[in-house]
This record gives structure tokens, C-alpha cells and sequence, in this order.
């Protein structure tokens, strides 16, 4: 075996570009991110429903729409072993949507709440906050053109945020309006820009989604975009009044927003109401969630000509945007609530049988393993940031009782030793 076929054998691995892993202490605030918005959700009434990693390539080619940079440059697209050209989910309202046209969710009560979570990959530059595989939480409301699921939804994202911790972030909110007024504005928006210097590749998407242009990050792009048309200028009657409508729905619930009339999302099935939260703290990747309606995505890839309207909220973006603020949630690093510390074979013995009581109780609870004295264990119980420490050395054994430490205020008593006795103090 030659040397370099040696060394590149042996070589150390890591994590592909732009996918993040999440290791101790961190990952607690990821977990904590994570599981607070899949809560906040289950409190609106949206269940879980657990979606494919991979689809059938087609079904984003339709839901999401062939113009977006999603579907011509950013999804992991491939052929599997049957020929069959299947994709890693970009994103998850397409996806929710196959499932509930799948297994029949619209033919019973209207909406189908749903939520979900999970990784969802896009083949972009990696930068901070901006990965290849990132994290989301997503809700979907499903089959109700009604503003007030619209201000709900929001709300709900809004409570999220706050939820853990998040306060100097803003809500920025437009309508895209929807096939009654949507022609005649694409019309003038075209007849606008095509009157601009657009390169050939702009310009092609002028043709196809004249709304992507808009969407176009480029400086130079944007400087000849200061006198373009606005859709919120051009929204039929039942638009104005469906964004009236959810407008003062969100002010009666005391959710602040800012109207940003240029605001165009990434996804072609966006109509009507359209919601981005933004923290100007992460520069650049400033986007750390939002949504919209989807009217007519149902009826696109297959089902009944149904409403919708959701969320995804960025887990990766919302644990940056916590260290942005320098907030860091409560309880997070703690890694249990009890930390056994024992002196000698038998001590160690019995105090694994406490430990497996006291977790069989619903106590968190680690212990001290290897050969260590009491200094060298005790440093385990403060890296588990435990609450409390039990002591178990001869003395202990022969009472047949367990010190129980308080590792805030230093206070100490001793219990019998038994795992109900033990969760009695912890829980007090």
C-alpha cells in the first residue's frame, strides 16, 4: 500500500460543508429551541405529522415552482436505484400537502392543523446561519380561507420567538394578492422591467415570475428597482379586505408588525398574506423565519382547490439570534438534576442502584464512574450542572442513608437510603 493511499486512508473526517453539527453544551440550546416551538404549536392545536426526507422530484417541481432558485439551482436532486428521480426536502408545505391529499386529511374537519420539525436541505453558499442542511419547525392550517387563521398563525410564530427569549427581532408583512389581481399586476410589473437593462438570465425570469425579480439580492439589480410597481397598491376588493382584516386581528392581539410592500418570499405559491420575522443582529442571513398563504398549491399537485397558509421558523437562525442578544435560556447545560458521588466498591454498587430508581421515578439523574476521589467527583456533578449531589461513602453504608447536597446554597441532609426518599427532597 503506497503512503499517500495510507495517509488519505487514515485521514481525520469531519461534517460536510455547510452542515452544522450540534455537540454538548450547544446542542442543549438547539433542543431547547426545537422543542419550545413544536410546544407552542400543540398549544394552538396543530398535531405533529412526520414527513419523508426525500420526495418524489416532481412534487417540488410543481408545489414550489420551476422558477424559484430552490428548484433551478439549490435542491439535492438524484436518481435512485429504481431510476427514479427523488429529492431531499427543500422546505415542507409541499410535502404536508401531498401527505394530507394522501391520506384523505381534507375530506374530514376543516382546517387540518398540522406541525412539524426536522432537517431540510438546500445546496447554497455556506455562510453563518446559512447552511446546506438547516433545522425548521413548520406549521400548516389547512383548508379555511379565513384572515383570522391568517393573524393566528402569525401570532403563533410571533409566541414563539418570545417563547425563548427573542425580543429584538421584527415582523415585517405584505400581501401578494391573490388570481384576481395578479394578472393585471404581473402585466405591469413586466412591462416595467422589461423596459430595464436586465441580463438575459433576469430578464428570462421576468418572463416566467416577474415577482423573482423583485426578489433579486444585486445592488445594481435593486437601484433600478426603486420605481417598480406594488402589488399592495394594485390588491383587488377581497384582498384589501382579507389583509384589513388580518392586519387588525394581529393589532387586537398586540403582535407589532412593520408593512414592507417590496417583500417577495422564495417560493412561487405564496398569495395574499405573506409574513417574514427578521433580527438585524445575524447581518446579512437577517431572516430567521416566515410564511404565507397558499391558496391553489392543493389543487396544483393533485387535490382539491383548497386553501392553506403556514410557517417554517429557522432552529439554526434562532439559536444564533439568541447568542446575538446574549440570551441563554434557563436550564439550559443542565444536564441532569442529581449527580451520585460514591466512596469505594460497595458504595458505588448500591449508588447505581439508587440512580437507576431514581430515573425509573422520573428524576434525571448521573453518577460519578471510574475510580475517583470525592474532589475529582464532585467536578462531575458541577459539569453536569446538577442541582444536587448524593454522598455515599462507609459512614453512609452503615447508616444505611445518603447525604443529599444542595449545590446552590450548600445546605446538606441525609435521607434514607431509597429513591423515593431522595426524589422527596429534590422535588421539594
Amino acid at each position: 500500500m503506497s503512503e499517500n493511499k495510507t495517509s488519505e486512508q487514515f485521514r481525520a473526517l469531519s461534517a460536510p460543508k455547510g452542515v452544522p453539527d450540534y455537540v454538548p453544551p450547544k446542542s442543549g440550546e438547539f433542543i431547547y429551541v426545537r422543542d419550545e416551538f413544536a410546544r407552542q404549536a400543540r398549544l394552538a392545536g396543530y398535531q405533529h405529522i412526520e414527513l419523508p426526507v426525500f420526495e418524489d422530484t416532481a412534487l417540488y417541481a410543481r408545489g414550489v415552482g420551476e422558477s424559484t432558485d430552490v428548484v433551478s439551482k439549490e435542491m439535492y436532486t438524484f436518481q435512485d436505484r429504481g431510476d427514479r428521480s427523488v429529492t431531499l426536502r427543500p422546505e415542507g408545505t409541499a410535502g404536508v400537502m401531498r401527505a394530507v391529499i394522501e391520506h384523505n386529511l381534507d375530506r374530514g374537519y376543516l382546517p387540518v392543523k398540522l406541525s412539524y420539525y426536522g432537517p431540510f436541505f438546500r445546496y447554497e453558499r455556506p455562510q453563518a446561519g446559512r447552511y446546506r442542511q438547516l433545522q425548521q419547525v413548520g406549521a400548516e392550517a389547512i383548508g379555511i380561507d379565513d384572515p383570522l387563521i391568517d393573524a393566528e398563525l402569525i401570532a403563533l410564530a410571533d409566541r414563539c420567538y418570545r417563547a425563548v427569549g427573542l425580543t429584538q427581532f421584527r415582523l415585517e408583512l405584505t400581501s401578494l394578492g391573490d388570481d384576481s389581481c395578479r394578472p393585471q399586476y404581473r402585466e405591469k410589473l413586466q412591462d416595467f422591467l422589461f423596459k430595464l437593462p436586465l441580463d438575459e438570465e433576469t430578464r428570462h425570469r421576468a418572463e416566467i415570475n416577474p415577482l423573482r425579480v423583485l426578489d433579486d439580492k444585486r445592488p445594481e439589480v435593486q437601484d433600478m428597482l426603486g420605481d417598480a410597481p406594488l402589488m399592495l397598491d394594485h390588491l383587488s376588493d377581497e384582498s384589501r379586505a382579507h389583509f384589513e382584516t388580518v392586519t387588525a386581528t394581529l393589532d387586537d392581539l398586540g403582535v407589532s408588525y412593520v408593512i414592507n410592500p417590496r417583500m417577495v418570499r422564495g417560493l412561487d405559491y405564496y398569495t395574499k398574506t405573506t409574513f417574514e420575522f427578521v433580527h438585524d443582529g445575524l447581518g446579512a442571513q437577517s431572516g430567521i423565519g416566515g410564511g404565507g398563504r397558499y391558496d391553489g398549491l392543493m389543487a396544483q399537485i393533485g387535490g382539491q382547490d383548497l386553501s392553506g397558509i403556514g410557517f417554517g421558523l429557522g432552529v439554526d437562525r434562532t439559536v444564533l439570534a439568541l447568542e446575538a442578544e446574549g440570551v441563554r435560556p434557563e436550564g439550559v447545560g443542565k444536564r441532569v438534576a442529581v449527580f451520585g458521588v460514591a466512596i469505594g466498591d460497595e458504595a458505588r454498587s448500591r449508588m447505581a442502584r439508587l440512580i437507576d430508581a431514581l430515573r425509573a421515578a422520573g428524576v434525571s439523574a448521573d453518577m460519578a464512574y471510574g475510580e475517583r476521589g470525592l474532589k475529582g467527583a464532585m467536578k462531575g456533578a458541577d459539569r453536569a450542572g446538577a442541582t444536587y449531589a448524593l454522598v455515599l461513602g462507609d459512614r453512609e453504608l452503615e447508616a444505611d442513608r445518603v447525604a443529599v447536597k444542595n449545590l446552590a446554597d450548600h445546605t446538606q441532609v441525609e435521607v434514607e437510603l431509597d429513591a423515593a426518599a431522595v426524589a422527596r427532597v429534590v422535588r421539594q
